[in-house]
């Protein structure tokens, strides 16, 4: 079973290889979802549930949101497209957050990029 939670930062960023107007300094909105698999827990306090949803915000905001909320993303990364955003976010998350299975990035209403298990070995 899989269950999915979303967050949103606001963030600046300039996309140095683009040969249109993002090549310079602009902002988003961006939402991502974070995708967690794993057998339904029959013990204790999540009891019922994958994993209890305040178990992923606990691990997502400190690692994400508050670290790109309100920041320039080239700080973070060279290049920072929604593919390389979402690879980046997969990257922080991995290491904490057994199950991991998927992040969607959204950049606009309309846009995102998203990456599986199978992606991030890929690489």
């Amino acid at each position: 079973m899989q269950i999915r939670k979303q967050f949103r930062f606001e963030a600046a960023h300039v996309l140095p290889h683009h040969p249109g107007k993002c090549s310079r300094l602009h902002g988003h909105s961006y939402r991502f979802e974070v995708t967690v698999a794993g057998r339904l827990q029959t013990e204790g306090p999540a009891t019922g549930m994958v994993v209890d949803f305040d178990e992923i915000s606990s691990v997502v905001e400190p690692a994400i949101v508050e670290r790109l909320d309100h920041s320039s993303l080239n700080d973070f990364m060279a290049n920072p497209t929604a593919e390389a955003i979402a690879f980046w976010i997969w990257d922080e998350l991995a290491k904490q957050l057994s199950g991991l299975t998927e992040v969607v990035v959204w950049e606009t209403p309309t846009a995102c990029a998203v990456v599986r298990a199978e992606d991030a070995r890929a690489r």
